[in-house]
């Protein structure tokens, strides 16, 4: 197995840190839920000695997916939660 380097993780986190804010659109969670997700891939299958690009395009597409398809409603957005949930 290949140790993954720390500054690619460094990036890992860094990304995922940048847009980890809740999106109050559709599009926005969509955008968001797929960079968080293609991070995630990427990062889970770095530190499994495997296909960098599948983990991303898999985690991207999933996360894109979730994003897209749910509401500010179902997520639990705290004191920033709309007022017609």
């Amino acid at each position: 197995m290949r140790i993954p380097r720390p500054a690619g993780l460094a990036g890992v986190l860094a990304l995922s840190l940048l847009v980890a804010a809740c999106g109050s659109n559709r599009f926005e969670r969509g955008v968001t839920g797929g960079a968080i997700g293609g991070a995630a891939g990427a990062g889970a299958l770095a530190l499994a000695g495997g296909p960098v690009l599948v983990g991303m395009a898999a985690g991207a597409v999933g996360g894109a997916a979730i994003g897209a398809l749910t509401n500010e409603c179902q997520i639990d957005l705290g004191p920033q939660r709309p007022n017609n949930c």
